[in-house]
């Protein structure tokens, strides 16, 4: 019996073992969802990220793990707490960053090209948060918060020394006090951090910075070297949270910049880092990277990451690993799954519906327009057809999702009957004004016709790369767009069944960020306009089908 007995004890304890165990998958939020910032509350994580001029802006994400996440509201839900109308798609909300202090839960975060930063609150994070309160003396970008006691400090990007640069990126950090209360500053600025690093060897954009305690020590670390394939993470550290903050000798402490680029399924322009203690009690950072198909050249933005931090001589340090980042991390604690949460890392589809509400990560551009759609299980999202395009700055009848993977494809089924060449309405890939693949119908001398169109440089003269007749003008049609690395290519089923190619291997590249410019990913878009011309036409999608499968997750 004894034996057997043994043999039971090991095999519970292999069970424990299992039980205790979680592979944590990089990213672990695909797509979109740059700058990320994170707070722990007892056994809650929560996560935002910036949404630039999308609307609703700053997604909060709840996780117990930090694998499994569910979107539990917005900070910026409501048109009255600000809009982005007439601002490109690519500026908007830079860089939030959350901290919860005394049962209140605070984001910080720039409105640039207006305001600059303010700060909201909440006493639930799922919302409703404040209005915003701007801080007009704290001048600069990213601004996060570090509370002690009962003071508060604000720590920022801003201009270098006397507004003076020494050369082109030259940036600074500062703090200031700010009172919780009052949400007013308190004294003046101080500069902390000059350039970077190292100012001899002119450091840029020194920015997204966070201030942090552990042990007698205080520690500044931001990110240095810009948002793309210098990126990196360096650390500073003071007795005092003003300071003098010494760097770290041996920085940067995250940097992805060093590796061969040739090799396979590459994670670059990792930084803008967040520390945070793991479930296990170990310490982790969350942090923005990209994974580019080929080059620099990526459509699904920059997303959000994490990796294994160690202490060192009282210095954290990233240990990604001999190569880097990896896509997969074992760590040492139970995984807790959220109920009704869609999946947000590695391979994976679903359909999204719209009979009673929008999921809360379909974003609108600019601000939302409650009078212009509606929702039923009968016909699900309708919208009104509106004047506005999406190659303009204003608010045109458009609902995106993130496109989350390389290797994947959206669809949908469309209900629509054109009454004028000017009306279209399908499904678009959109990673700007003038940079997107427009998937419609319309009708072309009085009869129903497919077309896609390609964006130019002036937002009324689109290309037309396709077209192919239709069967019938009310008929409903399926719409979808395949993306394939480098490539999309776009499809129609006018049976529900079969689909027909309409054009393959359209250049990818071209919605890239490499050939666009600016810092947000690729949307799957159900749009419907009457390109400047008034009507009361409507357009019907009755779902939203997603689907990925990027080879650096198969097994």
């Amino acid at each position: 019996m004894r034996p057997f007995r043994f043999l039971v004890i090991f095999l519970l304890q292999c069970f424990v073992v299992r039980a205790q165990s979680i592979e944590l998958v990089n990213p672990i939020l695909t797509g979109f969802y740059p700058d990320p910032s994170i707070v722990k509350v007892g056994a809650d994580y929560y996560l935002v990220n910036s949404t630039f001029s999308y609307f609703p802006g700053i997604p909060v994400m709840h996780s117990k793990d930090l694998k499994n996440w569910k979107q539990i509201g917005n900070v910026i839900s409501r048109p009255s707490q600000m809009n982005f109308l007439g601002d490109r798609m690519t500026r908007g909300l830079f860089a939030p960053a959350i901290e919860h202090h005394n049962g209140t839960f605070y984001v910080t975060c720039t409105l640039i090209d207006h305001k600059g930063n303010f700060v909201v609150t909440a006493k639930n994070p799922a919302g409703p948060w404040s209005d915003p309160i701007f801080l007009p003396e704290v001048k600069g970008i990213d601004p996060s918060l570090y509370f002690e006691g009962n003071k508060a400090y604000v720590i920022y990007n801003s201009d270098p020394p006397d507004n003076k640069p020494l050369y082109d990126g030259h940036r600074s950090i500062k703090i200031i006090e700010l009172n919780p209360q009052t949400m007013q500053t308190v004294g003046e600025a101080k500069i902390v951090v000059n350039g970077g690093v190292d100012l001899s060897k002119k450091p840029v954009w020194i920015e997204g910075p966070h201030l942090m305690k552990r042990g007698d020590w205080y520690y500044l670390y931001a990110a240095e070297g810009g948002t793309s394939v210098n990126h990196t993470e360096v650390v500073f550290r003071s007795k005092a949270p003003l300071g003098p903050f010494v760097p770290y000798e041996k920085n940067p402490i995250l940097s992805q910049r060093e590796l061969p680029k040739d090799r396979q399924d590459p994670i670059t322009s990792a930084g803008h880092a967040q520390f945070v203690e793991g479930p296990d009690g170990k310490t982790y950072a969350i942090f923005l990277a990209v994974r580019p198909y080929e080059g620099n050249y990526y459509n699904t933005g920059r997303e959000t990451f994490i990796v294994p931090v160690v202490w060192k001589d009282e210095w954290p340090i990233t240990d990604p690993g001999a190569n880097g980042v990896q896509y997969r991390y074992k760590a040492n604690y139970a995984e807790v799954k959220q109920p009704g949460a869609r999946p947000q890392s590695g391979n994976f589809s679903y359909t999204l519906t719209f009979e009673k509400q929008l999921d809360p990560a379909l974003l609108f551009m600019r601000t939302v327009d409650s009078a212009n759609f509606s929702l039923s299980k009968a016909n699900g999202l309708t919208m009104k057809l509106k004047p506005e395009t999406c190659a303009e700055l204003g608010n045109p009848a458009f609902v995106g999702k993130r496109q989350q993977h390389m290797y994947g494809s959206a669809e949908t089924e469309l209900a629509f009957s054109a009454k004028a060449e000017n009306e279209t309405a399908g499904l678009v890939v959109f990673q700007d004004e003038k940079h997107f693949y427009y998937l419609c119908k319309s009708v072309e001398k009085g009869k129903p016709v497919l077309q896609l169109w390609k964006s130019t440089p002036e937002p009324k003269n689109l290309e037309l790369l396709a077209k192919a007749p239709l069967k019938a003008a009310a008929a409903k049609v399926r719409l979808r767009i395949n993306a394939d690395g480098d490539t999309y290519s776009f499809h129609f089923s006018e049976d529900g069944k079969t689909y027909a190619l309409l054009k393959d291997k359209v250049d990818a590249r071209f919605l890239s960020t490499q050939t666009a410019g600016g810092f947000i990913g690729c949307m799957f878009g159900l749009y419907g306009t009457s390109a400047g011309q008034p009507t009361t036409n409507t357009a019907s999608f009755k779902w939203l089908k997603y689907e990925g499968h990027d080879p650096m997750y198969k097994q």
